[in-house]
Parts: C-alpha cells; sequence; structure tokens
C-alpha cells in the first residue's frame, strides 16, 4: 500500500477519530472525502498558512500543515489552484491525505501550469478552508524575460527580534524569494536579550521538539503573509538541526548514531513545514540515514539559472576537531595555519564531491545569461590571505575559509570555463557584504573570478561595530561589509546586470522598525566584481 493512499479502514477511523459521523458509500466524482465524511473541526487546522515554491514553467510545489489532529488520524484534503482569486477561471483540483506519519503536513504538485503566470492556491479538509496564497511559474525555458527579482533572506531567531522584514517582503513585487538558511533556531537566546520568547528551556532534539519549533515559528502573521505572497526556493544551514554540525557530526562531540537520529528528526520536520521541490515528492524515511537532496536547480527563462548549494549535509568535519569525547565544543573554531595543516587538505569539501561535480557540471553546461549560486553563508574570506601574513592568520573553521581547497576549486571552475558571469549570493553572517571573489583570496595581484552578495539577518544579533571593522580592515575583497542592521537584499537580474538593494533597519527589529536601503551594488555582464551602483 503506498503511503499516500491509507486504508479504508484507516480513512474511517479518520472520520470518527476527529468526532464525526460516516456515510460508507463510494465518493461521487468531484466529491473530496472531506466532503462525503463532513468533517467539522473545533479550531482552524490551517493555523500554520500555505506557502508555495520552487518554480518551474508549468509547475510549482504547494504546502500546508493541519494541527491540532490526533496523532494517529490521516486526513483527506483538497487543494484548488486558479487564475483569479475568486477560483473562477482555469481551476484545478488535487486531492491528498495529510498523513499523521508526516505531521499531518501536505505537499503537492500541480502540473500543466501555464509558464509565467500568477496562480491562486487554497487548500480545504471538511468545513475548514485555508488562507488563500498567491504564486507564480517560471518562465518557459526558451523565453528571455526582461528581468528576475529576488528577496535574499536568511537568519529568523525567534527571541532576537520580529519578522516585521517579512511583512515589507509581503508586499514588494517578486519573483520569488530565496532563503538560504536558518529558518529556525535550536538554541536559545539569553533572556536579557530577547525581544519575544521561545516559550521553552528545552533545545530541540526529537522530532516533537522540533515539530513545536517550527509550529511557533510558522505561527508568526508577518512569516505567513511573506510565505502567501510569493513562491520560495529553500536551502537549510546548521540551525534547523544544531549549530555548526557537519554531516553526521554533532558539535557537542555526541556518540554518531545518536546524532543520526537527531539529523534525522529534524530533517523530517523539516520536509514537513516546507514547500519541497518536486524531486522530493516523499519524506526518505530515518531508514535512508535522512538523506534529502536539497541542492535543486532552477532555471529562469534564458536570463538566469539558480543553483542552490548544501554546505552542512555532505561536507567534511571541521579542520582540528575534536575527537569524541574529548573536552570541550566541537564545531567551528578559530585556527592557524600552522596549528592545523589540516585546513589545506585537498580532499576535504564543503559541498562534498558528488556535490561540487553536479555543480561543476552544470555550470559549464548551462547556457543562462547569469549562473547564480545560493549557499548559506559567505564564500569570500574574512581573514587575510595565508601566505601574506607570514602563515599565522586565522581562519573560521566552519565557513568556507574552514575549506580553502574546495573553494579555491569552485573558482578555478569558474575561471577554466571562463564563465563571467557567476554571482554567489550567501547568509548566515549576519551582515550584509558586497565583494570580489579571487582565485587568492585579499590578493589585488589575483584576478577577480565572480562576485558575491551576501544578505544581512532578519532577526539575529550581528558583529559589534569594532569586531565589524576589524574584519574589514583585513578582508579589502569585501567593498561593503555591515554587521549593524537587519535586513534582507533585493537581487535585480536583468540580461546587462546584476544589482543588491542592502535593505535594513538597526538591531533589533520592532514593529515600530522602519526599513531602508543600506547600499546598492552591481555587477556587469562579462565583468566579474562588483562596484556601487548607479
Amino acid at each position: 500500500m503506498s503511503p499516500a493512499q491509507p486504508s479504508r479502514r484507516r480513512t474511517l477511523k479518520a472520520a470518527l477519530g476527529l468526532g464525526l459521523a460516516c456515510a460508507c458509500a463510494t465518493p461521487a466524482f468531484g466529491q473530496s472525502l472531506g466532503q462525503l465524511f463532513g468533517l467539522r473541526f473545533n479550531q482552524n487546522p490551517f493555523a500554520l498558512g500555505v506557502a508555495s515554491g520552487f518554480p518551474e514553467p508549468n509547475g510549482i510545489a504547494l504546502w500546508t500543515r493541519l494541527i491540532g489532529i490526533k496523532d494517529d488520524v490521516d486526513v483527506p484534503v483538497r487543494c484548488e489552484i486558479a487564475l483569479d482569486e475568486a477560483f473562477s477561471k482555469g481551476l484545478q483540483r488535487l486531492d491528498a491525505v495529510a498523513l499523521a506519519s508526516q505531521g499531518h503536513s501536505v505537499h503537492l504538485w500541480p502540473q500543466r501550469l501555464a509558464p509565467q503566470t500568477p496562480y491562486f492556491y487554497r487548500f480545504l479538509a471538511g468545513d475548514a478552508q485555508s488562507a488563500v496564497g498567491r504564486t507564480r511559474t517560471a518562465p518557459a525555458l526558451d523565453a528571455s524575460p526582461a528581468k528576475l527579482r529576488l528577496g535574499l533572506t536568511s537568519c529568523q531567531h525567534f527571541e532576537a527580534g520580529t519578522f516585521k522584514a517579512w511583512r515589507e517582503i509581503a508586499q514588494l513585487d517578486l519573483d520569488c524569494v530565496a532563503f538560504v538558511g536558518d529558518y529556525i533556531y535550536e538554541s536559545n537566546y539569553a533572556k536579557a536579550l530577547r525581544i519575544r520568547d521561545h516559550n521553552a528551556a528545552s533545545v530541540p532534539r526529537t522530532l516533537d521538539g522540533y515539530r513545536t519549533r517550527y509550529e511557533l515559528y510558522k505561527s508568526d502573521a508577518d512569516l505567513q503573509a511573506a510565505h502567501a505572497a510569493h513562491p520560495w526556493v529553500l536551502m537549510w544551514d546548521d540551525h534547523e538541526v544544531e549549530n555548526d554540525y557537519a554531516a553526521l557530526a554533532s558539535a557537542r562531540l555526541i556518540d554518531a548514531p545518536t546524532f543520526a537520529a537527531q539529523r534525522a528528526s529534524a530533517y523530517q520536520a523539516y520536509w514537513e513545514h516546507q514547500p519541497m521541490p518536486k524531486a522530493l515528492k516523499h519524506w526518505p524515511g530515518q531508514d535512508a540515514a535522512a538523506q534529502m537532496a536539497l541542492n535543486q536547480r532552477i532555471r529562469w527563462g534564458q536570463l538566469a539559472t539558480l543553483w542552490t548549494l548544501d554546505t552542512r549535509q555532505h561536507r567534511h568535519v571541521h579542520a582540528c576537531q575534536q575527537p569524541p569525547g574529548g573536552e570541550g565544543k566541537g564545531g567551528g573554531k578559530l585556527v592557524t595555519a600552522s596549528s592545523c595543516p589540516e585546513l589545506f587538505d585537498p580532499s576535504r569539501s564543503l559541498l562534498g564531491m558528488a556535490q561540487e561535480r553536479w555543480l561543476s557540471d552544470g555550470m559549464q553546461a548551462s547556457k543562462s545569461t547569469w549562473r547564480l549560486l545560493a549557499q548559506p553563508t559567505q564564500i569570500s574570506t574574512t581573514t587575510p590571505n595565508f601566505a601574506a601574513v607570514g602563515g599565522e592568520a586565522k581562519a573560521w573553521t566552519d565557513a568556507w575559509d574552514g575549506y580553502p581547497a574546495a573553494r579555491e576549486r569552485l573558482l578555478r571552475t569558474i575561471q577554466h570555463g571562463q564563465l563571467n558571469n557567476v554571482v554567489t549570493l550567501g547568509g548566515d553572517v549576519h551582515r550584509h557584504v558586497a565583494a570580489d571573489l579571487r582565485l587568492k583570496p585579499n590578493d589585488s595581484a589575483s584576478p577577480i573570478i565572480a562576485s558575491e552578495f551576501v544578505t544581512t539577518s532578519i532577526t539575529s544579533r550581528g558583529l559589534n561595530d569594532a569586531l565589524m571593522a576589524a574584519v574589514q580592515a583585513n578582508s579589502p575583497d569585501m567593498r561593503h561589509a555591515r554587521s549593524d542592521e537587519r535586513g534582507y537584499g533585493l537581487i535585480t537580474v536583468t540580461p546587462s546586470t546584476t544589482r543588491c538593494d542592502f535593505v535594513g533597519t538597526p538591531h533589533p527589529v520592532r514593529d515600530s522598525s522602519v526599513f531602508r536601503i543600506q547600499a546598492s551594488f552591481e555587477v556587469e555582464l562579462g565583468t566579474p566584481g562588483v562596484k556601487p551602483a548607479a
């Protein structure tokens, strides 16, 4: 029996488990099981909102999750998608079952849609109806769109501030939101620094714990509005599982089997709460070691191809990591070249060798005007070149600085392919950054290979002014860097330029905060490197 097809007995149990009467006839054509059973809910089961994502020319991912349902009950759900908000034009209906084993989440992938077209969608179950979402498909693969507008976002610690940035993003004219990591935070802020609370002293380690954390974040009205307004393309980073984890290695130095179980729970909760690409129609389950091919390729006609890159699931463990059972904490740390020669091991990878090959092959085969790489962190270095300072510069091992050979392989792929249209998009570091990417970082004699835009956080605190000044003083490749403001990046791609407007407001974000454009930079087609925009 397929996981998406519950038995007749279980379907009847769904109706009875909700305290409802049921008829045992075969549903009429066009009638959902929910309508047949006349399901009635005591509270809104769609209180976490709706979402869409990973647009294709003829399809899109749609999501919702029902809450307040008994743990052993599966619920029939219908999705409607149409060209107008009244659902009277071009209506499609898709039926699904919200499985208890998957947190009553619903993932659907309507096809037969028109390219580059806005659509409206909603979910229904019994007498309940979700909010209406608006989404849009990608252009046809052979189309030549005039522009692509992305909202670049990252790092939304619930306790660090309100989600007012999402309120603004919901009102923007965007083709897509690109979220590049730390959708939830498993950790809690110091009480004195909180704007609001997780309402949980414990850090989630189990499926129930992660589900509860997502329910809190998804209950935020501003975040729901941004999901309902635009399709999203998502990539995770570390806080969706545990700060600074690497593949199946915990930064807490716990044993691998225990952490693998925790990671599987975190991955399942992530899957249950996001619109997943069509390639991930089914949660792989614990038996598959919770592997998810979240790295994807999204094409926007002939104008741009966007690759989403996973820097957590396949990476090598941090260089000079303490062994299991060691004293203290694992994860990222500051090391010098002389104290940690492992940094330069050419076999070490941040993406994993399979993902490196997938990206290299894809970039070289692409005929797009622009190649965009969306990944969770900052690629440009935040420390001086090792050789230029006698080998004693410090590198943060959790970032690309901790994997210099992997970074060089990526840039050499771009250089050897003569790909003069690569722009990387990142987050994680809680600062707005516009940077040049050189084969030898911060060496003015080394050619600029590509360009980088990094967004600050939605809410999470950044470096203080003194530390940020020290980082920038040691990093001439960073043409712009500010860590004092929260916000997002507005990316506009045209046939001739890729531009980033850095939007920000002082930390912490409150409902009264006002966002403004902090700075604007652009890249000209065929000329790698960032420059102030006119």
